[in-house]
């Protein structure tokens, strides 16, 4: 098959360039002049952005620039050489003098991805990359690789029992690095007389994954990556974490060390590795993807909303007469774009960390439905899932399918499906619950407005930090509006502190108890003093949803209490919005302000209660 992926019209054995960028010009050139790409600005782009994650220059003269993208047509590989060498940041800082250009389609095929990763490895061959360096004709060069990886594929590695060390390789493409590190490592332990096992999670999925018994009979791990795999697996064991290319380059050394146990033993949050804790992390795992990935529309919207209302708090309605264009312009991309996407996008992350690509349409799909239809934060949560585990249920169920249809499984069979499942369940099964639980919200509250009013205010304000922008905290802001409407000025006051002090409470929770806290949740902390302080209860979604079980109730307690203070101290708030940009227009603002230092200093002095230190977790 390398004949079909190599032809002779995309072999140069002349080089030009004298510098990378040219050097790869060249070789984009002669894979679209030969009618291989869609796009050749596109795929160059690609290219480029690859080159940005680290440098395909690899030893022995050897740059592998690759790419894995829709702007390619037929998966191709381009030759290159360069008769004198070019500096192209390789890893022994030598000149590179061969050069191979994957282009791999979006939808490249199982046996494509194995084709080009198995050319990788024959280039670690000394002999071959004399050859190559010495061809005269592009045939001369196919023949040259033809042979070799044959030869590669009779000489595959044969199971030969129990493993003493493992690894684990990928690559952000999950073309080149991957399967070289993994072959450079397998090869030396041979010559070491040492028994490895290697997981590759390349770009068609993890291949020889890594059992249970394996990992536990195992002297030492390695994991050379340079993306996210599964860790909490090898808790208890001596795992050495490197980059990719340290596979490549140094595989003795690293084999050395994890069969004399010299890396830290691996720990991960708790000490149980039993199935129902790892289901339990793959939740949270999931989430975070989700989180983390939805992080940026909060920040960015969210500040942008609030600079909004310092035109005024309906200076971006034009029929308004505060109106002013830029705030307008403000909110428009904040609230009307930027927050809009929020849920959707976590919902799609969270399905693609379930199901890898395939898994991102479906459950962007259901997030988007939860978001239009009232499922807010929990429905963009569930119709996540669903759509992750939709994908899943199709990938067992097409598997039996023909090995000529796997190329339309990602771009037809998945999208088609998954949407289309995750869609009907979340119209048939999930949002009526959440529409009927909002309504039912709303009821309760229209009863209690007429018994004891700081009990109200507790129960208004609590519920703003319940699932913080989901259905529970819109019914208790739909309320607040409506006593607004009614003359009642009192119960939205309590709503808007309550909706306040979560990201409050947290940011200074971060300030005071920073050993409770990781770097990059101390970073997230300040953010969420803006949050607070403009009323956006969603700056605290990325602490909650990492740690539900502490973070939501000191939530709810400090907000409960700042309501109930809100409504004891006799506070009116006639403006349907919260944040430093209504003090104005508050009555008795010093006791309002008063009211949400105290809850917000509860939750945060709660949260340091509870919270372990960060190196005790």
């Amino acid at each position: 098959m390398i004949n079909n992926m190599l032809s002779e019209n995309c072999i140069n054995l002349n080089l030009k360039g004298t510098n990378k960028n040219q050097v790869i010009d060249e070789l984009v050139e002669l894979l679209n002049a030969a009618g291989k790409l869609n796009d050749k600005e596109e795929y160059k782009k690609e290219i480029l952005k690859r080159e940005a994650q680290s440098s395909t220059g690899l030893e022995e003269g050897i740059a592998i620039p690759h790419a894995k993208t829709s702007a390619v047509k037929i998966p191709s590989i381009a030759f290159g050489l360069s008769k004198t060498g070019i500096d192209y940041d390789s890893l022994d800082g030598e000149p590179s003098k061969l050069f191979f250009m994957i282009a791999a389609p979006a939808n490249a095929s199982d046996t494509h991805i194995e084709v080009l990763s198995k050319l990788t490895t024959t280039l670690l061959d000394d002999d071959v990359r004399e050859s190559l360096l010495k061809a005269t004709s592009p045939k001369e060069v196919i023949e040259i690789l033809s042979a070799n990886m044959e030869k590669e594929e009779k000489t595959d590695k044969k199971d030969t029992g129990m493993p003493d060390v493992l690894a684990v390789t990928a690559c952000p493409t999950g073309i080149a690095h991957t399967y070289m590190a993994a072959d450079a490592l397998i090869k030396k332990a041979k010559t070491m007389g040492i028994n490895i096992k290697v997981e590759t999670n390349g770009s068609t999925g993890v291949k020889d994954e890594l059992t249970d018994e394996e990992i536990k009979n195992a002297k030492g791990i390695i994991v050379a990556a340079d993306k996210n795999v599964e860790m909490d697996r090898f808790a208890g064991k001596h795992v050495e974490i490197v980059p990719v290319k340290e596979g490549i380059k140094n595989p003795e050394k690293l084999i050395k060390n994890a069969v004399a146990q010299i890396a830290p033993i691996y720990s991960v949050s708790g000490e149980k590795t039993s199935s129902s804790r790892k289901e339990r992390t793959g939740f949270y795992k999931h989430i975070m993807s989700g989180v983390s990935n939805m992080l940026p529309f909060v920040v960015g919207g969210g500040i942008l909303i609030a600079l909004s209302f310092m035109f005024g708090i309906h200076a971006s309605n034009p029929s308004d007469p505060s109106f002013n264009p830029f705030a307008k312009l403000l909110n428009d991309i904040g609230g009307g774009n930027a927050f809009f996407l929020m849920v959707p996008v976590m919902a799609g992350f969270i399905g693609m960390s379930i199901a890898d690509r395939p898994g991102f349409a479906p459950a962007m799909v259901g997030g988007l439905i939860s978001l239009n239809n009232g499922g807010g934060f929990l429905g963009g949560l569930i119709g996540g899932f669903l759509g992750g585990y939709s994908v899943v249920l199709l990938k067992k169920i097409f598997s039996k399918l023909p090995s000529s249809l796997e190329g339309i499984k990602p771009v037809l069979l998945y999208p088609l499906f998954g949407i289309f499942i995750t869609g009907a369940l979340m119209y048939g099964v999930i949002i009526d619950p959440i529409a009927a639980l909002n309504t039912g919200v709303t009821n309760f509250l229209e009863t209690l407005g007429t018994g004891n009013l700081i009990l109200l205010g507790a129960v208004l304000a609590g519920m703003m930090a319940v699932d913080m922008g989901g259905p529970v905290n819109k019914a208790a802001f739909t309320f607040g509006i409506a006593t607004i409407a009614a003359g009642n000025y009192a119960p939205h006051a309590a709503v808007m502190a309550g909706g306040m002090v979560p990201p409050l409470g947290i940011a200074i929770a971060t300030t005071i108890f920073k050993n409770k806290f990781t770097k990059d949740e101390r970073d997230a902390g300040k953010t969420c003093y803006i949050m607070g302080l403009s009323f956006i209860t969603e700056g605290a979604i990325p602490f909650a949803a990492s740690d539900p079980v502490k973070v939501i109730p000191a939530s709810i307690i400090g907000a409960a209490i700042a309501g109930g203070l809100s409504m004891f101290f006799g506070v009116l708030l006639p403006a349907p919005h919260g944040g430093i940009f209504v003090f104005p227009v508050v009555t008795n603002p010093v006791m309002y302000l008063i009211s949400i230092v105290i809850g917000s200093l509860v939750t945060a002095f709660i949260l340091g209660t509870w919270k372990k230190p960060v190196d005790q977790i």
